[in-house]
């Protein structure tokens, strides 16, 4: 991994490395690897993360099929104004 440090601004080079970081998962990963995990350990965390996956992606192919609502998507007040009470 690379990170180019432009006019010396090293905070920002800083705060881009955290950022490829975690998306990587490296922190994550140093997290988990700071103990030894037993092999059944790691099979059980390995279906957990498999089945949230397979859970997520089932959410998420329900509501572009529309089955469900999306809940990130606010609810707006007819006419397209937020309600106020007077």
């Amino acid at each position: 991994m690379q990170i180019l440090v432009r006019d010396n601004n090293v905070d920002q080079a800083l705060k881009v490395l955290k950022k490829k970081m975690q998306r990587e998962g490296i922190f994550r990963e140093m997290k988990r690897r700071r103990f030894y995990e037993k092999p059944s350990e790691r099979n059980a965390r390995q279906k957990g993360e498999a089945v949230r996956r397979a859970r997520k992606l089932a959410r998420k192919k329900a509501v572009y099929e529309g089955l469900i609502a999306d809940p990130r998507k606010k609810k707006v007040a007819a006419g397209g104004r937020a309600f106020t009470r007077n």
